[in-house]
């Protein structure tokens, strides 16, 4: 038979290449960038409109994997059902959320009285968790701020904000100190700054060595405070006296 009048084959319709999910996009910005993106890295300028519900959802679909690996019946459990669900909210919009959060909005006074007295503000307390096993850290930190002429003043609660902001994230207590610090010198711009952090790690006291009486207690002094001596045992013994030592 002749094959003449026989109609081509048509192709096959194309294919288009599969969208990557949400956090892929997000790092290839970072990547292209040159950005850090550590645990307690803020990405918040990588994420664009919409993603972020994107990423609730991508992070769900794995916690769900992570439950059935634990051989957990998310099915037939009542109890871990919306679980996944629940975690990838908590993960993205609340103990995490200063990772995918813009820095809070933060009015800044110019010092108009010339203001120099030492001023503490604390104690403020904070939350957040380690990075090594995601378990709660629990604390308080007092901020010692002494102003100069030129310095920005800000209002009490913003103290708290941005505490709240760079704890709500995977952290280790040695940097949150510093990144609070760099924060606030950055906004203030004081003549000093003091900061103590006194925490407890549960990574301590419900897993491991599970010793239910130690805590961490650090600090970071800059310009004054870390000069004149007298400054930094004034804040110190202030530190001592409110809190009945």
């Amino acid at each position: 038979m002749s094959s003449a009048n026989t109609a081509p084959e048509s192709a096959p319709p194309a294919t288009r290449p599969a969208e990557p999910p949400t956090s892929e996009r997000i790092r290839q910005r970072l990547l292209a960038a040159g950005q850090r993106y550590h645990a307690n890295d803020n990405i918040a300028d990588y994420i664009e409109d919409g993603e972020l519900d994107e990423l609730q959802a991508e992070i769900a679909v794995h916690m769900q994997k992570v439950l059935r690996s634990l051989v957990i019946d998310v099915e037939g459990d009542h109890n871990t059902a919306a679980t996944a669900d629940r975690v990838a909210k908590m993960f993205v919009r609340e103990v995490f959320a200063g990772r995918y959060a813009k820095m809070p909005a933060i009015t800044e006074f110019p010092n108009a009285e010339r203001l120099s007295e030492l001023l503490i503000v604390g104690p403020i307390t904070l939350r957040s968790a380690c990075s090594h096993h995601l378990c709660p850290i629990i604390g308080k930190t007092w901020i010692g701020i002494l102003p100069r002429a030129d310095s920005h003043l800000i209002g009490l609660s913003k103290y708290a904000r941005l505490t709240e902001w760079i704890m709500n994230r995977p952290q280790i207590q040695e940097e949150a100190v510093i990144q609070l610090a760099d924060t606030l010198e950055e906004k203030v711009r004081p003549e000093g700054l003091a900061i103590v952090i006194e925490a407890d790690h549960f990574c301590m006291r419900w897993r491991g060595v599970k010793d239910a009486e130690s805590s961490m207690t650090n600090s970071v002094m800059r310009g004054a405070f870390l000069t004149n001596p007298d400054l930094r045992r004034e804040f110190l013994a202030l530190l001592s006296r409110k809190n009945g030592r």
